[in-house]
Formats: C-alpha cells, sequence, structure tokens
C-alpha cells in the first residue's frame, strides 16, 4: 500500500480527525488518528495488518514467535498480525498501571516476540510493553505500528517498523499555538490520565 492509499484508509472509515486532541502522552495535537475506527471493520483490519506485515524485514516475520500487543490500543492490529503472520497474538494490558501479562497468557523463556501497537507518539507505551514482556521471559525481537507519529524521533530499544510515518506537530500544555488553545481539547484515546 502506498502512504496515499494507507491515508485513505483512515479518511474512509472517519479515522482521520481535526481538531485539538490530548493524546495519551499528555501532549496535544491538532489530528489524531483514530486506529479504533479504521480496524473497526474486519476486511480493513486485515488489508492494513497485511501491508504491514509485508514491509517487515524477512527475518523479523520468520523469527518472530508470537506477537505481543499492548491493551486498548493495539489489541486488534496485534490480532491481525498475528493472524497475517500466522502467529499467537498475545497482549498486555494495565490492571494498575503497569503492564502485565493476564487472561492464562505467558511467554516460554526466550520466546521471539514481535511487539504490535497502533500509534508510536513518544515510544513510552512500546518501552513500557517491552520491559513487561522482557521481565515474562520473553525477547523482543522488533516492533512495529500502524502509525509513526513521533516525528521519527521514537527509540524504543529494538528495530522499529510503522506502515505509515505522519508528521504531525504535538505541544505541551502551556505552550500551544493560539489556534489550537482556541478549542476545546478532546480525550479521544484509551488512557483515562494524561
Amino acid at each position: 500500500m502506498t502512504d496515499d492509499e494507507i491515508l485513505q484508509e483512515f479518511r474512509t472509515a472517519d479515522a482521520l480527525l481535526e481538531g485539538h486532541f490530548i493524546l495519551s502522552s499528555g501532549l496535544r495535537s491538532p489530528r489524531y488518528l483514530q486506529c479504533a475506527r479504521l480496524l473497526m471493520d474486519p476486511r480493513r483490519a486485515e488489508r492494513v495488518a497485511g501491508a504491514l506485515a509485508e514491509k517487515l524485514p524477512t527475518d523479523v516475520r520468520r523469527n518472530a514467535d508470537v506477537v505481543v500487543s499492548p491493551a486498548m490500543g493495539g489489541v486488534i492490529i496485534g490480532h491481525e498480525m498475528g493472524r497475517a503472520l500466522g502467529k499467537p497474538a498475545l497482549f498486555v494490558e494495565r490492571p494498575d498501571g503497569r503492564f502485565e501479562f493476564r487472561r492464562g497468557f505467558s511467554l516460554e523463556p526466550g520466546q521471539r516476540v514481535l511487539l504490535v501497537e497502533d500509534v508510536v507518539t513518544t515510544g513510552l507505551s512500546s518501552r513500557e510493553a517491552i520491559a513487561a514482556i522482557e521481565q515474562a521471559g520473553g525477547q523482543v525481537i522488533a516492533a512495529a505500528s500502524l502509525v509513526d507519529r513521533s516525528n521519527g524521533s521514537a527509540d524504543l530499544g529494538v528495530p522499529y517498523t510503522a506502515l505509515i510515518r505522519i508528521d504531525v506537530p504535538a505541544y505541551e500544555a502551556d505552550s500551544l499555538p493560539p489556534e489550537l488553545a482556541a478549542l476545546p481539547p478532546v480525550k479521544p484515546g484509551s488512557r483515562a490520565e494524561a
């Protein structure tokens, strides 16, 4: 898929939003990609996951034993990546603020993991999920996401592939441009705290 085709998938799903958004990192942005809307159509989810799987280096596709994603945003794309790669798909969640495996999910010692996210902005959630995976005995060999909106600055500590990179400005709450400050903020993500 080309970048234009990927963006068209977001537009068709009404998943490319304009306004004043509070990101899960706490930063503010004039644009938001609502991956949940993109992924609510199973056929579209399968298409974008397939495109992301094709973009992964061959050794990652071949060597990953399992796909792990962080809840909530990563669960659907993680599942679809598992399907595209023919690998089991697990997820970590934050019942008490820290990622952990629950629901009977576990990893074998040394199991090779592909971490899959919906969107990477600062990389904090990915790094936290990687720490939980390593604590559970897994070895994260690579990470992937539908969208890299870090402006190329996210360092996840492992090779990282994104389906599309979208450079959208993000601001601290006390450093908003006037046109953004004039709009009421909306928190569309899955994390309640900012």
